[in-house]
Order: structure tokens, then C-alpha cells, then sequence
């Protein structure tokens, strides 16, 4: 009896033995089976995560005024008889601009003048009468009354014939001339238009928030689509001292430096107002953040190991407090530390864990002030 029980046992142990190998070794396989099965690693794009030096920036759209910028005009009417300028002439301050027919002044002026000289020569004789008692005090002064009269008629009139003379009021460039030699004009009707260019203004807004930042004299930077390949250097003149009410902005002018004449009043042009000191943000291209409603993530790459000890590249996601943006970049102020290998493109392949190979042959644009490429 009882060597049948322990053929039974024995039988039994054998059975759960061979039931317990059985499962072993199929869990072995489906490993192993698993193991050969794992998924392909995905490309993605890289970048090392690095500090840089950040200019605070206060960025605006304004428009070109000239510093000194009139359109010419005559002050009385009167008959263009010459033109002493071609249109787009650079011109001094007191060129002569156009000569008005001025003949009937001019007679008139010397009428006067004459009138002027006899008065004088009254007043004169009657001084000496005067002085040895032959006329009267009354008779003397009515005498002086009237040839200061006569000479204020003739400066009178000598301002008139001077206004039918038309100079420029300071030096510039001259415009397109809107009259013509025998053409009647009228007061206030414009003749040309003159601009001085070596200096110019650029006007702009700012909100009202950004006042305890900017200040007389602060660096400015023009850029104008005009001229694509460089830029223009200037500094804040004026501060008004008015926020406008309807928009609470307040308008800047900034004098720029244009020695060459390439900007021109009217233009607009993008303004960069350098507000602050340097500041050191370690950066990533934008295009590496992941904007999510939850938070904003990124992905790192890590180094690891297979299951036969080979390397692999796997990637971890990570949340990042982000700070300002220039251009391209954007600063990154927690997540992340210097020299993290981070993806740049390919994310939405990614999720923890994925295996990935880095191929940065073509990269997101990571540049601090981009330039349009023209195709």
C-alpha cells in the first residue's frame, strides 16, 4: 500500500514538474519571441541643448517721417516766369526755387522809394528850420510821421516783390514739380515737395506697460523690405508724453542715421528697441516643444542598453516651463539642462520608451531673427 502511494506521488510531482517546465519554457520563447519582435527604432532630428546671450527686444511697426520735410508753396499769387531747379535736385538752404513775374512790384517798389527819399529830404530841411525857429515843433513832427509812413511802404512792398521770389527754406531733395513757366498760381498752391533725408524719423507704438523699459537715447534698429540685407541704427529722441486713450499705446520717435538717402519718408519699417541688459537662456528651436493643453513637453534622448547589452537610443518626455521667444527660439527656464540631447522633429512617431536613431540631415530652423527666402 504504501509503495503504491509513493508511485503516485512520484507521478504526480512528475506530472506538476513536467506542467511547470512546460510553461517555463513557453514563457522562454514567447519572450524571445517578443524580444526579435521589438519595434524598429524611428528617425528623428537632434539638437544639443546650449545657453545663449539674449538681447530683451521690444519689437513695433512705425513709419518714416523726414526730420525737415515741406511742400513748397508760394505765399501770394502771381506768373511762374522761370523754373531754377530740375525735379529730384539736391538743393542748399536759400536755392532759388522759382522766380514769380514781380515787374508791377518792382515799379511800385521804386515809386515808393522815391516818395521815401522825398519825405527824407522834407525832414531834413525842416530840421535846419526847425533850428533857427522858422517852423513849428507840430510842422517837424508831422514831417517825421510821414517819412516813417513812406518807409514802411517800402518795406512793405519790398517784402512783396522778395515773396515773388521762392527759395528753399533749408537743404534737401526736391520732388516732382507740379507748375510750369506762364502758369497762374494762387497762395498756399503746392509747387514742389522738398525733403531732407540724411536724418529721418521713425515713428512707432509701444504699449503703455513697456514705458518703464525704453528711455531717451536707447539703441534702436531699423529693417525696411525695401532693403532686405541690412539694417538701420538709430536712438529714441522723443518720448510723447500723451498714452493714447482709445488704444493705451504711446508713440515713440526714433532718429535714424541715412547718410546713403535709402530710406524715404512715408515707408514702413520693422522697429527693434534694445530694452535691457543681456540676459543667458539655455534654447531650443521652437519647432521642439510640443504645445499641449496640459503643458508644454519635450522629448530627450537617453542611452541604453538591449537585451543582449547592445546600445539603443531610447527618449523619455519631459514637461519645460518656457520663457521668452526671438525668432526661431525659445528660451527654456525649467526641464531640461545644458547639454540634454532633445528631438527637434518627429515627435508624433514618439511616446516614452521609443527607440529612435538620430538623423540630423535636414533640421528645424533655429535662427534668432529669420530673413523671408525668396524662392
Amino acid at each position: 500500500m504504501k509503495k503504491r502511494m509513493l508511485i503516485m506521488l512520484a507521478a504526480v510531482a512528475l506530472l506538476f514538474g513536467a506542467i511547470f517546465g512546460y510553461k517555463t519554457f513557453q514563457e522562454q520563447m514567447n519572450k524571445r519571441f517578443m524580444t526579435s519582435q521589438q519595434m524598429p527604432a524611428i528617425a528623428v532630428s537632434a539638437i544639443k541643448a546650449e545657453f545663449h546671450l539674449w538681447q530683451p527686444q521690444l519689437k513695433a511697426v512705425g513709419s518714416l517721417r523726414a526730420v525737415r520735410g515741406v511742400d513748397v508753396t508760394s505765399e501770394i499769387s502771381g506768373l511762374v516766369r522761370t523754373l531754377h531747379f530740375n525735379p529730384g535736385d539736391e538743393v542748399r538752404e536759400g536755392h532759388l526755387l522759382v522766380q514769380l513775374n514781380a515787374d508791377a512790384d518792382l515799379a511800385q517798389l521804386r515809386s515808393l522809394e522815391a516818395a521815401a527819399d522825398l519825405a527824407n529830404t522834407v525832414y531834413e530841411r525842416d530840421k535846419k528850420q526847425f533850428a533857427i525857429q522858422a517852423i513849428s515843433q507840430a510842422t517837424l513832427d508831422t514831417d517825421a510821421a510821414d517819412l516813417k509812413s513812406k518807409r514802411a511802404q517800402v518795406a512793405q512792398q519790398r517784402a512783396t516783390v522778395d515773396k515773388k521770389t521762392i527759395r528753399a527754406p533749408f537743404a534737401g531733395r526736391l520732388g516732382i514739380c507740379t507748375v510750369n513757366p506762364g502758369q497762374y498760381i494762387n497762395p498756399g498752391d503746392k509747387i514742389v515737395t522738398l525733403q531732407s533725408l540724411s536724418s529721418i524719423y521713425a515713428d512707432f507704438y509701444l504699449p503703455q506697460q513697456e514705458l518703464a523699459r525704453i528711455s531717451l537715447g536707447q539703441s534702436v534698429v531699423v529693417a525696411s523690405d525695401t532693403h532686405p540685407s541690412h539694417t538701420f541704427t538709430g536712438r529714441i529722441t522723443t518720448i510723447n508724453p500723451k498714452v493714447e486713450s482709445d488704444s493705451r499705446n504711446v508713440q515713440i520717435e526714433a532718429t535714424i542715421s541715412n547718410p546713403h538717402h535709402e530710406l524715404f519718408p512715408g515707408m514702413y519699417v520693422s522697429v527693434e528697441v534694445k530694452a535691457g541688459r543681456e540676459e543667458r537662456y539655455l534654447t531650443l528651436p521652437q519647432a521642439a516643444v510640443t504645445y499641449n493643453p496640459y503643458g508644454e513637453t519635450v522629448y530627450i534622448i537617453e542611452e541604453g542598453k538591449g537585451p543582449d547589452g547592445s546600445p539603443l537610443l531610447n527618449v523619455k518626455q519631459t514637461f519645460v516651463t518656457l520663457g521668452p521667444t526671438r525668432g526661431d527660439q525659445v528660451a527654456v527656464l525649467k526641464g531640461i539642462k545644458e547639454g540634454d540631447i532633445v528631438v527637434t522633429s518627429g515627435q508624433l512617431k514618439l511616446k516614452p520608451g521609443s527607440l529612435v536613431i538620430i538623423n540630423n540631415q535636414v533640421q528645424p530652423s533655429n535662427e534668432a531673427a529669420p530673413k523671408p527666402v525668396d524662392e
